[in-house]
């Protein structure tokens, strides 16, 4: 039996760890880039001077645009977006990545086709999420309201952020342990459950 959120026509989807497979090691690039272990790195880049914080920002750019070069789509997410593109649904992608980097990766991960750029909502464009202001975006694009649209993703920061939009928010976790189920109304560990 399909799931519930199948026929919803409004889908705006995290990138890395939900239609891509999670290639990110967090840890290593806040050493890198010589961030606090215990801070999300662009709250911390946010706290710098600007001066400060521009040659970091850059690095930053550069470390993630060749992990978007190796990127590949997660179980399910070709055969998803092929679905919802024959039913007609709108797609967006929230991301917390660059305007450049999201398009690299979903060059690379073969899922391009899917997305028109005005629907490609990266740091470069609204506040990173958990703030909505992404997804308002979106959603103000589409005409759409926020109860017909689906957040979907990964981090709890995209659950925060769906609800703070008054979206429904569906949670994509592989190792099933969902640790910010409270943020999410239904949780998968495969974007191939949908189908089913």
């Amino acid at each position: 039996m399909p799931h519930p959120l199948i026929s919803s026509k409004y889908w705006i989807f995290d990138m890395d760890g939900t239609l891509t497979l999670a290639k990110h090691d967090f840890s290593a690039i806040r050493q890198a880039l010589g961030l606090p272990a215990d801070q999300t790195i662009l709250e911390s880049l946010a706290t710098l001077p600007p001066a400060t914080a521009a040659p970091l920002y850059e690095r930053l750019q550069a470390i993630e645009l060749e992990i978007a070069k190796l990127s590949e789509a997660a179980e399910g997410a070709l055969e998803l977006l092929n679905y919802l593109s024959a039913q007609g649904a709108r797609v967006g992608i929230l991301t917390r990545n660059s305007v450049l980097n999201t398009q690299v990766t979903l060059a690379a991960a073969g899922l391009a086709q899917h997305f028109a750029a005005a629907d490609l909502v990266s740091r470069d464009c609204a506040p990173p999420k958990p703030h909505p202001a992404g997804i308002q975006r979106l959603l103000a694009q589409w005409q759409a309201p926020p109860q017909a649209a689906v957040m979907v993703g990964d981090f709890v920061y995209d659950l925060q952020a769906g609800r703070a939009a008054g979206t429904r928010t569906l949670y994509i976790d592989p190792s099933a342990a969902f640790p910010a189920r409270e943020h999410a109304d239904w949780c998968i560990s495969s974007l191939r459950e949908l189908l089913v």
